[in-house]
């Protein structure tokens, strides 16, 4: 999957999950839980969306990582 494949997804699920989110103007460095306000339980809902749509799974070990917009995007492009 390319990143731009990947950064629609992202965002297709970012809205999904956190409607009240404006995915038109977000930075790629938003941070997923401090800047986009996504509790634990939206965090999961918003993977298993992205699991959902681009049939990226990611292990429990890969969570820490997944802190910006980019770095999702990122890791969605690298293993989709």
């Amino acid at each position: 999957m390319n990143e731009q494949d990947a950064r629609t997804a992202v965002l297709a699920a970012i809205n999904e999950v956190a409607p009240d989110v404006d995915t038109e103007g977000l930075d790629a460095s938003s941070r997923l839980r401090q800047d986009l306000e996504l509790d634990s339980l939206d965090f999961l809902r918003l993977l298993e969306v992205l699991a959902q749509s681009t049939a990226v799974s990611t292990p429990e070990d890969d969570y820490a990582d997944l802190i910006t917009v980019q770095r999702l995007v990122d890791y969605i492009a690298a293993h989709g």
